[in-house]
């Protein structure tokens, strides 16, 4: 007789989240940033860690103070903000930091909001929270505007409000009236996720400049994207002093290794190196969706390093297409689309040679409606 662990209801028949992790010539499914770091850089990170290891009898600095100063001099290098070290709180992963928020400012009897389609993991952070969870629908271009985000906001009373910006996976960032909008309407927390914010297009603000206006914004950013550190699981989020404290009131004892503060901050001294490469990824992606316009395909633009792409009558067999090209891509986002990360130039060579040969099979593209086909479009 086969046992069954008495686990929670709500968690009955659920999956973990991820992605496939397969091993394709050409992985376009997670977002990465495709160029690792440099051998010296590495170097210099693996004798970051090789200090830190030295003091691995003791706890870590619970607080990670330095880091949280080296992340504040960085947004005021990136995105000319200045910002207290007291505002930033780091963690693991920037999931880590949306699970202390859902922690603190969600839970039983709390409603938390977000705008469909998005980043899947909000509805997990709810659920393991016990936090209720809405989404309301973007407009057809998938854009968000004041007045629905509002209205939005009016029916539901949040205490938690989520705007993504750059969206995952639609790659559509927000204008800065939406984000002041919902945080006037709001008498909770609203958390814009940034996680995607350095390969915005020039002109696309933060809303870090916000901050100071509104108190109850909560910033949410990561290394993993445009810092090429996936693996080494650094995210932070910025906001007022007093949100901050309440994210402490939630987080594991210890919770940043010793480690993993090291290599972050070793990272964050070689930020310039780092990032080197996200002006070629941005110029990669706008090549990438004009040439998809022009092969028939839609695409959304993008402020990310990610293109939503369609439509496909079988998305799942356009997937599955390509993979056998060896093109792994993200089967996410409305049906009928697929999410491809931005490569190297040759992983986009050999993404443009894949798609080639899958829009010419039969039955493979949805017949564009009038006026598709070169502007961004789609259904929410």
């Amino acid at each position: 007789m086969t046992w069954s662990p008495p686990v929670r209801e709500e968690l009955r028949g659920a999956s973990p989240y991820g992605a496939p992790q397969l091993d394709v010539a050409v992985r376009l499914n997670t977002n990465e940033n495709p160029f690792p770091p440099s051998p010296e850089l590495a170097a210099r990170i693996g004798q970051a860690a090789a200090a830190a290891a030295l003091e691995l009898n003791r706890y870590p600095d619970r607080e990670a103070w330095s880091l949280r100063e080296d992340l504040a001099a960085y947004l005021l290098r990136e995105s000319a903000v200045a910002v207290d070290p007291a505002m930033v709180w780091p963690a693991n992963g920037s999931n880590e930091v949306m699970q202390h928020v859902f922690s603190a400012f969600g839970g039983p009897g709390r409603l938390a909001m977000a705008f469909s389609p998005t980043y899947s993991m909000y509805e997990q952070y709810a659920r393991d929270t016990l936090t209720r969870y809405r989404t309301v629908g973007r407009r057809p271009d998938f854009g968000l505007d004041a007045a629905m985000v509002v209205a939005a906001m009016i029916g539901g009373s949040p205490d938690i409000v989520v705007l993504t910006s750059p969206n995952n996976p639609t790659g559509t960032a927000l204008t800065l009236d939406v984000v002041s909008a919902a945080c006037a309407m709001s008498t909770g927390i609203v958390v814009v996720d940034e996680a995607y914010a350095e390969f915005r297009r020039p002109g696309t603000a933060t809303a870090l400049t916000l901050l100071e206006a509104h108190p109850n914004l909560v910033v949410t950013r990561t290394m993993s994207k445009a810092f090429a550190l996936a693996g080494a699981r650094v995210g932070y989020a910025v906001a007022s002093p007093e949100v901050i404290d309440s994210l402490r009131l939630v987080r594991l004892p210890y919770h940043l290794s010793s480690i993993t503060q090291a290599v972050a901050r070793a990272a964050l001294e070689s930020s310039d190196e780092l990032l080197g490469q996200v002006d070629l990824l941005r110029s990669e992606r706008d090549d990438l969706v004009a040439w998809l316009r022009a092969a028939g395909f839609q695409a959304v633009d993008s402020d990310a390093n990610f293109i939503l792409m369609g439509e496909f009558a079988d998305r799942h067999r356009a997937w599955q297409e390509l993979l056998d090209r060896g093109v792994l891509v993200r089967e996410v986002g409305p049906d009928g689309w697929l999410r491809v990360t931005v490569g190297t130039p040759q992983d986009n060579i050999a993404l443009r040679a894949a798609l080639g040969e899958v829009v010419g099979m039969d039955g493979m593209m949805v017949p564009p409606a009038e006026g598709d086909g070169s502007t961004d479009g789609g259904t929410a």
